[in-house]
């Protein structure tokens, strides 16, 4: 599991399956570690004939922590990304990514259209104020002090998770001992606020997601309340031949149900984008 040095920065990644196979590039969300794509989703896509990589964003679990800054933008977000292609050798890619790694995924294809075969933006937002706000509760918890010990990161993780997680998937011992194993990898160190300063800073992506000429799939969850089912309506809506899934219950998260029709719509994107 090596990392990725580049310019400034050290990218901690890992892959599954076969480098010849296509390469799915998995991109996080906000604060969120590598290992929240689950070794088994990831086996799901290699089942599918995917060559399955996932990192570390900036200023999250192995890779660097920008303390001292410099200030970054999803642009320097999704530039770690190719990068991370780089490292493995690989021209094209399909790019899937979640909540604010939507939004990164977004930007590779604005900013980086030739390496990209296809692109999933999930549980996501293309920037615009007016679409995808989050309830208050789900601001409320997002916005809430950085853990400084274990147990305070277990309880605010189940918290959040109450609050915007889909019903019924997940229990709370479960994800507190994830949780637990999240903060035992790395602790924070003030990520999550400049993470978000990017995506404050980067604004709306509306004028350039409109040229795009990428095939594209938008899932979202009408449960979602971190980042509201209008998010990722929008994004469709603006970005030409979109594909745009709602999914029923579902929240801001993967839960494990899902997995089979979320693999499905990405396999059956990428299959189309290739045969294009």
């Amino acid at each position: 599991m090596p990392h990725v040095e580049a310019e400034g920065r050290s990218i901690f990644t890992d892959s599954f399956g076969n480098p010849e196979d296509p390469a799915l590039l998995l991109v996080n969300g906000l604060t969120s570690q590598m290992i929240s794509w689950d070794e088994m989703f990831c086996q799901a896509f290699v089942d599918r004939g995917f060559f399955v990589i996932r990192y570390d964003n900036r200023d999250t679990g192995l890779s660097t922590f920008f303390i001292d800054g410099p200030e970054y933008t999803l642009s320097d977000m999704a530039d770690d990304g190719i990068e991370v292609l780089n490292h493995y050798g690989v021209e094209k890619a399909h790019i899937f990514g979640i909540s604010m790694g939507g939004m990164i995924v977004q930007t590779m294809a604005i900013d980086h259209p030739d390496r990209v075969l296809s692109m999933t933006s999930y549980a996501s937002r293309s920037g615009h104020p007016d679409f995808g706000n989050p309830t208050q509760e789900a601001m409320d918890a997002l916005m809430a002090p950085e853990p400084t010990t274990r147990e305070e990161a277990i309880a605010a993780g189940i918290r959040g998770k109450k609050i915007w997680g889909t019903d019924n998937t997940w229990t709370e011992e479960e994800f507190g001992a994830f949780c637990g194993e999240c903060w035992d990898r790395s602790q924070p160190r003030g990520g999550g606020a400049r993470q978000y300063a990017a995506i404050l800073e980067s604004g709306n992506r509306d004028d350039a997601l409109s040229t795009l000429d990428v095939p594209t799939l938008v899932i979202h969850g009408d449960a979602d309340t971190l980042i509201t089912e209008p998010g990722g309506r929008h994004t469709a809506d603006v970005i030409p031949g979109a594909e745009y899934v709602v999914i029923d219950g579902m929240g801001h998260d993967i839960p494990m149900p899902d997995w089979p029709q979320i693999v499905q719509l990405v396999t059956l994107l990428a299959g189309r984008a290739v045969g294009a």
